[in-house]
C-alpha cells in the first residue's frame, strides 16, 4: 500500500500526529492529499474548485505557534464547500451557472477560524445548487457519486464533502445544513457529521442570520473527535452577531469526547413515518439497532416520540425555503454585478427564486412565528428533567430510505422535484426549525452495501452530549477505518 493510500486511513487527528512528530512535514500532508484528489476525483465529481498552489504556498511558511500550542488539526488538507463561506480570491459558484468564474474579493470569519485551527484549504467541494436539494447532481458541473455505489447519491446539499471524506480523499470537510445538508450525505456516504446549535458558528460578515436560523456551518468528519475539535476552534459569535447559542457546559466539545457521558442517559427512539408516510426497513432497523447498542451500553432507552412533527410544518418552513434561496440569489447578484436570468439556473431553483419574491412580509413572519411555536413545544420533549419525563436524546432515522439513484430528484415538475425532497429529508429539518444540534452516527450498511446514518438530536444548546454519545458508539462499532472500493474492507451488513 501506497504512502498515500496509507494516509487515506487516518483521520485528522492521526494525520496532524504525524506532523507534530517530524515523521511528516505539513507539505507531505498536502501534496499526499492532492494526489488522492488528482487520482480518485475523477470518477466521483466530489471538487468544484482546486487551490493547491495556495494551500502548499502555506505549508511552505514557518511553522508559527509552537508544536505544544497548535491546535489537533494543524496542518491537515480540508475542502471548503463551495456554498456560504468563501476565500477572497477563489471562484465561489455556489453550484450554479449563474456564478460560473466568480471569484470574491472578501473571505468569512468562519474560512479564517478554519485556517486558523492549521486546517488547510485545497479546494472547494460541490454542492446542490443553492444548496435547493438534498443530492449533488448540480448541471453546473455534474453528478458527484457515492463512493459506495456509484449509481447513487451522495446525498446533498454537502454530497462533495461528504463523498470526498468517504473517499479518503481528506479526513474533514466543510459542510453546512438549513434542512439537513450536512447529515444527509454524512448518511448517504458513511461518515460522521453533527449540526450544532443554532448559532453556534458564526456566518458573517455578509449575513448575520440565514433563513431566520435555519443554518448551521460545521464539518463531517471520519471520526467524532474530528468533528469536536473543529466545532471548538469555530464556535463563538463575531462581532455583530445578531445573537448566539449558550455556552458550552462541558468546557470543550474534545473533553466531552474523551471523558463520555459520565451518567446514563435517557434516550427514546423511534420509527414514525416521515412525510410521505413510509419508512424504508432499512433505516427503521438501523434506528432499532443503534437504540440496543445504547441499551447494552448502559443508557435508558425508551421508543417514544415528541408530539411536533416535521409533517405539521412543511408549509411554513417551505417559505422560508423560498426567501431563503431567493435572498442569496439577490445579494450574488449585487456582489457579482450579474442579473439572474431563467437559463442560468435549474428549474427548481429559479421557481424557489421567483416564489420567493412574491412573499409577503406579513406572510414570512407568520410562517417565522409558527415555526418558533413548535419550537417551544418540543422544548418540552427534552427539558422535563426533573420530572424525568425528558429525554436527552431522541434517535431517529436521517432519511426516509437509503442513498437513493442518481436522477431521484430530477424527475417530473419542480414542485413534484420538491415534494420528492421532502419526501426523502423525513424529520430531519426539524432541528434546523427548532435550532438543536443533531448528528448522522453511521452504523449500520445494508445488505447492498449502502450506509445508513442514525439521526440524533440533543437539547438546545447541548452538543457535549451527542458528542459524548457518538464517542461512545465509535468505540463500540468503530467505522473510520472503513473505505469504499477495492482492497478495503466494506461494512458488514448489520450495524458495524
Amino acid at each position: 500500500m501506497s504512502f498515500s493510500e496509507r494516509l487515506r486511513e487516518l483521520d485528522g487527528h492521526a494525520q496532524a500526529e504525524l506532523v507534530r512528530t517530524g515523521e511528516l512535514s505539513r507539505g507531505d500532508l498536502l501534496r499526499a492529499a492532492i494526489e488522492r484528489i488528482e487520482r480518485l476525483d475523477g470518477s466521483l465529481g466530489s471538487v468544484a474548485v482546486t487551490s493547491f498552489d495556495r494551500a502548499l504556498a502555506q505549508a511552505d511558511e514557518p511553522d508559527g505557534p509552537h508544536p505544544e500550542e497548535r491546535g489537533p488539526l494543524h496542518g491537515v488538507p480540508f475542502l471548503l464547500k463551495d456554498l456560504g463561506p468563501t476565500v477572497a480570491g477563489m471562484e465561489a459558484t455556489m453550484g450554479s451557472r449563474f456564478l460560473k468564474g466568480f471569484v470574491p474579493a472578501q473571505g468569512s470569519e468562519l474560512t479564517d477560524r478554519f485556517e486558523a485551527a492549521g486546517l488547510r484549504v485545497l479546494g472547494k467541494a460541490r454542492t446542490a445548487e443553492f444548496g435547493v436539494l438534498p443530492t449533488t447532481e448540480n448541471t453546473a458541473q455534474g453528478a458527484t457519486v457515492n463512493p459506495w455505489d456509484h449509481a447513487r447519491s451522495a446525498g446533498g446539499s454537502s454530497g462533495g464533502s461528504a463523498a470526498a471524506v468517504a473517499a479518503g480523499l481528506v479526513p474533514v470537510a466543510h459542510a453546512n445544513d438549513a434542512g439537513g445538508s450536512i447529515r444527509i450525505p454524512a448518511s448517504n456516504c458513511g461518515v460522521f457529521g453533527l449540526k450544532p446549535t443554532r448559532a453556534r458558528t458564526p456566518l458573517g460578515p455578509a449575513v448575520g442570520d440565514l433563513m431566520s436560523g435555519l443554518a448551521a456551518e460545521h464539518v463531517v468528519s471520519r471520526s467524532v473527535r474530528d468533528s469536536a475539535a473543529v466545532l471548538d476552534a469555530i464556535s463563538g459569535p463575531a462581532p455583530g452577531d445578531p445573537y448566539w447559542a449558550p455556552p458550552v457546559a462541558a468546557g470543550t466539545f474534545a473533553r466531552a469526547v474523551a471523558e463520555g457521558p459520565g451518567r446514563r442517559l435517557r434516550i427514546a427512539f423511534s420509527t414514525r413515518a416521515g412525510s410521505g408516510g413510509r419508512l424504508d426497513p432499512a433505516c427503521a432497523t438501523a434506528v432499532r439497532e443503534a437504540a440496543a447498542l445504547c441499551a447494552e451500553l448502559g443508557h435508558e432507552v425508551v421508543e417514544a416520540e415528541p408530539a411536533v412533527a416535521f409533517t405539521d410544518l412543511v408549509e411554513p418552513f417551505l417559505v422560508l425555503w423560498a426567501a431563503g434561496v431567493s435572498s442569496a440569489i439577490s445579494s450574488f447578484a449585487l456582489l457579482s454585478g450579474r442579473t439572474p436570468e431563467p437559463g442560468q439556473f435549474e428549474e427548481l431553483t429559479w421557481e424557489l427564486y421567483e416564489q420567493g419574491r412574491t412573499l409577503s412580509a406579513a406572510g414570512y413572519l407568520l410562517a417565522v412565528s409558527t415555526l418558533q411555536r413548535a419550537a417551544r413545544g418540543l422544548a418540552g420533549f427534552y427539558e422535563d428533567e426533573a420530572e424525568r419525563r425528558g429525554y436527552d436524546v431522541l434517535l431517529g432515522p436521517v432519511t426516509s430510505e437509503p442513498a437513493p439513484p442518481l436522477g431521484t430528484f430530477s424527475v417530473g415538475t419542480p414542485r413534484q422535484q420538491l415534494t420528492r425532497a421532502v419526501e426523502f429529508c423525513h424529520e430531519t429539518p426539524l432541528a434546523n426549525l427548532t435550532g438543536q444540534p443533531a448528528m448522522s452516527v453511521p452504523l449500520h450498511w445494508t445488505e447492498a452495501g449502502l450506509p445508513v446514518g442514525v439521526h440524533a438530536t440533543g437539547r438546545f444548546g447541548d452538543e457535549a452530549t451527542l458528542f459524548a454519545l457518538a464517542a461512545q458508539l465509535e468505540q463500540a462499532r468503530p467505522w473510520a477505518h472503513r473505505l469504499p472500493g477495492p482492497g478495503h474492507p466494506r461494512m458488514e451488513t448489520r450495524s458495524c
